[in-house]
């Protein structure tokens, strides 16, 4: 094993770098720092390990060692059910929550990234190793090497990239009006609010949005209600909300309209911008497990 041991280095090392490469901390807090941080950077050194030595334990008849690649794809697995525990517990403490489709869709990315490391770290074990056999230089080695794993890292980070609101739907203002206590935005019934002092604010200070689907599919997936949650939770969230525990009259809502499938919502944000709650929104991610192609759907009888 230790003539293999500079591939098993550069292999963790670009494993590890797939791993902070993917790394984002936001207004979201995912991953909370630090110990988030550590504990994904810590999984990625992990799985960086579990790739780098696979080619090197199969060249050296070492079979035992290639069966920790079962039982890590098994660890990962309840890494994703304890992340899902996690932000389960802490979903009551938010003011408005992400909703059970979000949490899944952060668990599931959890798990796929640290797949993501043990992919990069194989293919840049495999690389060296190739070139090891023709009896190539260490210097070509490595280079290749790198080369393979950095490459891998863009192609895997590109597959991995989730869409956002802006590529299936057009964001534009929307109108705040009032029917007696029914509040509205572009004519589509949000709730009742049955205070003056509420409906007042609502106002003064109220922005709103409609979202237009592009397609069929588009409309599909925004009718789900996981996803609309996580657009209510995205704008609550960057814009701040006037809003505290019992005062569902500034909880915002997402609503469908039924005659065209558009979606609006209002609300009231402690810095009120109607322009940066469009981008937030766009920027919103659409989250996979509310997908839905109805358009391309094989409907035909077999």
């Amino acid at each position: 094993m230790e003539n293999y041991l500079v591939s098993i280095v550069v292999s963790i090392v670009t494993g590890v770098l797939a791993r902070a490469y993917m790394m984002k901390i936001d207004h979201r807090q995912y991953p909370s720092y630090p110990q988030g941080f550590l504990s994904h950077i810590t999984l990625g050194v992990i799985a960086a390990s579990l790739g780098a030595v696979a080619v090197p334990a199969l060249a050296t008849k070492e079979f035992g060692a290639v069966t920790f690649l079962a039982l890590a794809a098994q660890q990962f697995r309840d890494v994703r059910n304890m992340e899902r525990q996690s932000l389960d517990n802490i979903e009551p403490t938010e003011l408005v929550p992400r909703g059970t489709a979000y949490i899944e869709d952060i668990a599931k990315a959890f798990e796929a990234r640290n797949y993501m490391v043990m992919i990069t770290s194989l293919l840049t074990s495999i690389s060296m190793n190739i070139l090891k056999y023709f009896k190539l230089n260490s210097q070509l080695q490595i280079t290749a090497g790198l080369i393979v794993g950095f490459t891998t890292m863009m192609i895997l980070k590109g597959f991995l990239t989730r869409q956002l609101i802006e590529e299936i739907a057009e964001v534009r203002p929307g109108k705040i009006e009032f029917d007696g206590p029914l509040l509205k935005v572009n004519g589509v019934i949000i709730m009742n609010i049955g205070l003056k002092a509420s409906r007042k604010i609502y106002e003064e200070r109220g922005i709103a949005v409609e979202i237009v689907p592009n397609d069929m599919n588009a409309s599909a997936t925004l009718s789900n209600i996981g996803q609309r949650q996580a657009i209510q939770h995205q704008a609550a969230t960057q814009l701040g909300i006037r809003k505290d525990i019992d005062e569902p009259d500034f909880t915002p809502l997402v609503r469908r309209n039924p005659h065209n499938g558009n979606l609006v919502m209002a609300l009231i944000a402690m810095h009120p911008d109607q322009d940066l709650l469009i981008e937030v929104i766009n920027k919103t991610p659409v989250l996979e497990t509310c997908r839905r192609k109805p358009r391309e759907a094989n409907i035909k009888p077999s």
